[in-house]
């Protein structure tokens, strides 16, 4: 009898034990999670310094770091479209002490890399988009089409009238001009190039006539007069180019498109940490330098909520993904 009192006493403590050091544990999270951050905060970027993405995240870290009341530290993982950063930051501890500033590619990974090493809507919770960057149509300034009627007309002449570059198979100008041709239901000759650069100054010299270029990479060259912009992809004018139409001004609708950039967390950082960092970044936007350096390169800041941010990124994957198959598009 006394035997079996003793087991059942045994059980009753180690499970007392047990319940305290959940309580326990559950406290010492709490708490972690009340306090964050500690120490520095991690940045991934997806890129290599110098670029875009990397400028972006250098604008927001330090006005993120402010509000947080810890360092956030830049580090560059570039490589395979991004993928290279992203899957350090998926595999990452979710105690938002790493977070992640990818591009617009992160959109078109999932159809251009069938076999990603993560999930791109379930690794990540967004924390927000920083701004939209449109595209812009641009052409050589010898090109006889002086608008995106013309451009269209000229292209639906023959197949092969007219050839756009971009810096590679599957990037950013490659899509937006995979968009357009199945906006404007016509065919055009694709010509990748190693790099955005040597694209850029083959057509400014007149070897390829068109390019989908990024507005604040390609602005100096429009202002000289080395390209002609025959239209903005974005729903309504460039503040920087008041006078160049939106594509849906010029008639065709379907093609809006923008560059963008987002911060991320690992999918299971807890909510009360998160809630920290998506307040934390809203402050860095609302930054005076973040805004006018975003203006000054044409783009449109982003004060959404995660959700928001979440519902745009998804719809940007569906975009990309119908665009990618459709057209056929593989890296390679």
């Amino acid at each position: 009898m006394t035997h079996h009192t003793t087991a059942a006493q045994r059980l009753g403590r180690s499970t007392w034990a047990l319940a305290v050091l959940a309580l326990c544990a559950s406290a010492s999270t709490a708490m972690a999670q009340a306090s964050f951050p500690t120490k520095p905060v991690t940045l991934v970027v997806t890129y290599p310094p110098g670029g875009g993405a990397d400028a972006m995240a250098r604008l927001i870290a330090p006005k993120m770091g402010e509000a947080l009341g810890q360092a956030v530290i830049i580090e560059n993982k570039p490589g395979a479209g991004g993928q290279i950063g992203a899957s350090a930051v998926a595999k990452a501890a979710p105690d938002g002490y790493t977070l992640m500033l990818d591009a617009s590619s992160f959109a078109a990974n999932p159809a251009l890399y069938p076999k990603l090493p993560y999930d791109s809507l379930k690794a990540f919770k967004p924390i927000g988009v920083v701004a939209l960057f449109p595209n812009v149509v641009l052409v050589n300034a010898n090109f006889p089409a002086k608008n995106v009627s013309e451009l269209i007309a000229t292209a639906r002449k023959a197949k092969d009238a007219v050839s756009y570059a971009s810096s590679g198979n599957g990037s950013a100008q490659h899509l937006a001009g995979a968009l357009f041709e199945s906006a404007a239901k016509v065919d055009m000759v694709h010509v990748p190039y190693k790099g955005g650069g040597p694209a850029l100054n083959d057509v400014m010299g007149g070897q390829v006539p068109l390019f989908f270029g990024n507005l604040a990479s390609t602005l100096q060259h429009v202002q000289s007069g080395k390209l002609r912009a025959l239209a903005v992809t974005s729903a309504k004018r460039s503040a920087i180019l008041p006078d160049v139409p939106t594509l849906a001004e010029s008639g065709l609708t379907g093609a809006e498109i923008y560059e963008w950039n987002a911060v991320f967390a690992p999918a299971n950082t807890p909510e009360p940490i998160v809630a920290k960092l998506v307040s934390a970044f809203q402050k860095s936007l609302e930054a005076p330098e973040v805004r006018a350096r975003v203006a000054q390169l044409g783009g449109d800041i982003q004060k959404s909520s995660p959700d928001q941010a979440k519902a745009f990124i998804q719809q940007q994957v569906n975009l990309w993904s119908h665009v990618i198959k459709e057209r056929g598009i593989t890296t390679e």
